[in-house]
């Protein structure tokens, strides 16, 4: 049984160093993260990422939503009933706050059952039945777009040949790429550096970012094209800042770099404007997805054909379950998922959405990369393991996620030794 859930703000000091700064950002990685503790000595743990500020209203949203799982068994707990509170929903359970707040939590859920199988998440995952897997999605909103046989169908489809992909990727490891190289507030100087030793390093994958004065994003992606080798993959990252037209006017100049994609050219509820982009600046690919809120906006997102790269995030929408359902509308529309990663936890999270995604449901690796950021691994007691540019798969039981207790009580606010 769950007898209690805690919730940590815990905030990292990342802003001084220009660490995951972008055209929008320049804050401190930081969690809102979640022990769910039951009376058999398992905790699940769960977290959201967030940029600082404001952390802990989502703190107080997981704490508002607990009432659904304390006192209940862990395989009794109806997502639903989490996603659904007719006491919250006025503020939007499907979006924001408290769609972060339900990822954080319901990760933490899924966290225990892959647990309590002695299982990594990706393997629990993978090794469920299709109807299982179909049970847990939630096809409201979208049944226009998949229904539940064609996504059992999608699922089985996935249990053949299973094998020889999970060979490749014990003996490949999954593909990815790094943003480490191209944050906006870091000196031309130190981009330099950080690209040659990216490639020293075995990487043939980067990101940049864009979105700030024109002339600059032109000189920096210079530099970084200039550092890469012969096929070595260049994608940038726009972080939403601009409008439709700004997008493809960039893009008119930024295309003479090849960029591999360009990701979050703008709003991301703007489903038309991303279409509209799309058209005027392929061959470039557009990508999104690490800030669409819901199951809904991906599923527009893919119907008018506006995305050729969907960067699902593990815990902006709510959790695992409507992940699956991302997953699968994906897998529906022929378009690749590399998940966005760029935060704390992140890495650690996404690396067994990706290796599931390729075990039981998109089946190739064709397009499909994992990003990472060489930031804060340090802080869970079962970090991401990358060699040569590609992760390789977790095997500690579920969803590597778990934060050293010492991490999290330097580094807790705002009463840690680290803010004090």
């Amino acid at each position: 049984m769950i007898k209690d859930v805690t919730v940590h703000d815990v905030r990292f000091p990342t802003a001084e160093a220009g660490d995951g700064s972008d055209a929008i950002n320049r804050g401190d990685y930081s969690a809102t993260y979640v022990e769910v503790i039951t009376d058999s000595g398992v905790t699940g743990t769960g977290l959201t990422f967030t940029n600082g500020r404001g952390n802990e209203i989502t703190c107080a949203a997981v704490r508002a939503l607990a009432v659904h799982v304390i006192g209940r068994e862990p395989e009794e707990v109806a997502v639903t009933s989490i996603t659904a509170d007719p006491q919250l929903r006025w503020l939007g359970p499907e979006k924001g706050v408290i769609a972060m707040a339900a990822g954080a939590l319901i990760n933490a859920l899924w966290d225990l059952r892959a647990r309590q199988a002695g299982k990594p998440m990706w393997r629990y995952l993978a090794e469920l039945p299709a109807a299982d897997l179909v049970d847990s999605v939630d096809f409201g909103h979208i049944s226009d777009a998949i229904t539940p046989g064609e996504a059992r169908e999608i699922l089985e489809q996935g249990a053949i040949g299973y094998g020889d992909r999970l060979a490749r990727l014990e003996n490949e490891g999954f593909p990815a790429y790094t943003t480490s190289v191209g944050w906006l507030g870091y000196p031309d100087d130190k981009v330099r550096a950080l690209t040659r030793q990216a490639v020293a390093d075995g990487w043939r994958a980067v990101k940049m970012k864009v979105g700030g004065p024109l002339d600059d994003d032109v000189r920096r992606a210079g530099i970084i094209r200039g550092e890469l080798p012969p096929g070595a993959l260049l994608m940038m990252d726009a972080n939403q800042v601009w409008d439709v037209d700004q997008a493809i006017a960039a893009m008119g100049r930024l295309a003479a770099f090849d960029p591999y994609w360009i990701e979050e050219p703008t709003h991301a509820d703007d489903v038309l404007g991303h279409a509209r982009i799309a058209q005027a600046v392929a061959p470039v690919r557009v990508a999104t997805g690490e800030v669409a809120a819901n199951r809904v906006i991906f599923k527009q997102l893919m119907q008018a054909g506006a995305i050729r790269v969907c960067q699902v995030d593990a815990c902006r929408v709510a959790g695992v379950n409507e992940v699956l359902a991302i997953l699968l509308l994906a897998a529906k529309f022929g378009v690749p998922v590399c998940p966005h990663a760029g935060g704390v936890g992140l890495c650690e999270y996404v690396q067994h959405l990706a290796i599931f995604d390729y075990l039981r449901i998109g089946r190739s690796l064709d397009g499909r990369m994992i990003e990472y950021v060489d930031h804060l691994h340090e802080h869970f007691t079962d970090p991401v393991t990358v060699v040569d540019g590609r992760y390789r798969l977790p095997a500690r039981p579920g969803y590597s996620v778990e934060m050293k207790p010492a991490s999290i009580a330097e580094f807790r606010f705002p009463d840690g030794p680290a803010w004090r």
